[in-house]
Order: C-alpha cells, then structure tokens, then sequence
C-alpha cells in the first residue's frame, strides 16, 4: 500500500498508465482525510488493520464477500476513474460494476475500429488463437478457426483428464441442466463460469466494450467470451479436473471445490492481470501494443 495522500486531481495517472487491482474482503472501504481506506479485523486475506489504498493508480478494487462501502467511497472511486467491483470468493463470480468511465475513449474505439472491419477482426481472431496455441495459425476463415479449435480442445480434455488420473467419457453439456453431468463435466462448467467471472472483471477493468467479440458473436457478452477463452485450454481444464479428481477422492461438493481452486489459482497465476495485459495487446491504442505492460 502506498502511504500518504493522493487525493490531487493534477497528479491522476492517465487510465491507460494503470495496471493495478485489489482483492478486499471482511471489511470496510471508507474514505478518512481524503484517502480511501479499507478497515479489516482479518479472517480473510488480509490481516487486521486499517489499509491506506492508491485508488489513483488502480484500475479497479475487487470487493469481495463480507465487505461494506460508504457513500464517500464510492464518490471518491468516481471521481478518480477507478471501478469497483463486487465479486465472489477470489473472483469467480462478477456481481456488479459501476461504469468506469475512464478518462479516454481510445482503448474502445481502437476494439470498435478493429471490430467493424472484416479482414482486422479476423486478424484479432487469429491472434487469439496464437496466444492460446502458442502457434501462428495460416487460415483466415472463422469457421476453419473454430473446427481447429474443438480438435485441439478435445485433445486437451483427454490430456487433461490423464493428467489428473480422472476417467473421461467425453463432453456432455446440457444448458438447461449444467449439473447432470458426471463430476467431470460438472467441475468444467463450473470452471469455465468462474473464468467467465474473471474475463468480466478484465474487461470492464479496461473500459472495453463486452458486446463486441471477435470469435463470438451473438452474446451480450461476447468480448468476456472471447477473453475467457483464452485460458480455456489449460488454466480452466487445470481448475475443472483437479477439482473433479479432489471431489472423487473427499466426496465434497465438486462446485465449491472448483470454486475454491478457482480462486486460488487466479491468484497464484495473477489469472485477471494476465487478462488485462492481452486485451491491451489485442485491441489496445497502438502506443500500449508498443509498450506492453508499461501500457
């Protein structure tokens, strides 16, 4: 945590400059002299004490279960641009955002400009697969995209479920019944929902716009989706299976136990700026390509 005051309006880092988060839950963010503070007695991450927070430097702060914030809190985020969140135990459910209103428009209009072109949408399509497979891939057709995609994807179940010593019969979704499949399959969805929840926070951390995808199309939101993706080969099956394989061993609810490793490797992976850092590299301004982190 930063010490002293940040409360001058003249010294606000530009929004595209920010890359920070903060997880705060079992407390109370306030705002005492002008500083934002968060008031814990402990039984979560953070130990007891009163926490200054650098709102002026964050992109979003992340408040979790057992929290509370004041009215001048929230005022005092607003006027220094910087979201707040209401999420679930370690970000695997996105609750609520305020809007983020940061102080420059061109992050979204460099996605809106990318996205309303065929041949530039396509290349962001491709990016993301090159991010996912660590390969260059040559087509340029979508649906040529997605067929690569759910063989490479098969693949990585089977891999993954040997990896874990958990019996695999293959993919079995049924929307209108998430948990009638096998353990398996249960720790998948709920997986990929809390890779959801964490592209959700990514994105609206950014100021991007979630309707606008570049894989999918038809969902509201459709940029989550795409974000999420990108960890769906092996940071969501690594969730999914190792919860399915601890639910088989324990007998313990296998949805909490995603949830619970869920959380923890988001952490331990730093999952959410991860997000941030490839969104910028996917449809960032030009100078925060360059840039990378910096931007």
């Amino acid at each position: 945590m930063l010490l002293g005051r940040l409360g001058l309006e003249k010294a606000r880092i530009p929004h595209a400059d920010r890359h920070g988060l903060v997880w705060l839950d079992r407390g109370r963010l306030e705002v005492e002299d002008g500083c934002l503070r968060f008031i814990t007695a402990g039984g979560g991450d953070l130990a007891p004490g009163d926490y200054q927070i650098p709102h002026q430097s964050l992109s979003i702060v992340l408040l979790g279960p057992g929290s509370s914030v004041t009215h001048d809190a929230l005022r005092l985020l607003a006027r220094h641009g910087c979201a707040l969140a209401a999420i679930g135990e370690g970000a695997v459910r996105f609750y609520t955002a305020p809007p983020l209103m940061p102080d420059t428009s061109a992050l979204a209009r460099e996605q809106v400009r990318l996205w309303a072109d065929r041949k530039s949408r396509m290349e962001v399509a491709r990016a993301m697969y090159a991010m996912r497979f660590g390969e260059i891939v040559r087509t340029r057709d979508i649906e040529v995209l997605r067929g690569q995609e759910g063989a490479r994807i098969k693949r990585s179940y089977q891999l993954a479920a040997e990896r874990y010593g958990v019996a695999w019969r293959g993919r079995n979704y049924d929307r209108e019944n998430p948990n009638a499949g096998d353990l398996p399959n249960q720790a998948i969805n709920h997986a990929a929902s809390a890779m959801r929840a964490a592209a959700s926070v990514a994105v609206a951390s950014v100021g991007a716009i979630a309707q606008l995808g570049f894989i999918h199309e038809d969902s509201g939101q459709s940029f989550v989706l795409d974000v999420a993706d990108l960890y769906r080969h092996d940071v969501t099956l690594e969730i999914a299976f190792g919860a399915a394989r601890q639910a088989q061993r324990t007998g313990q609810p296998v949805e909490r136990l995603t949830r619970q490793r869920a959380a923890r490797v988001f952490r331990q992976r730093q999952v959410i700026p991860s997000m941030i850092d490839r969104i910028k590299t996917l449809i960032g301004p030009q100078e925060q390509k360059e840039t990378g982190k910096d931007g």
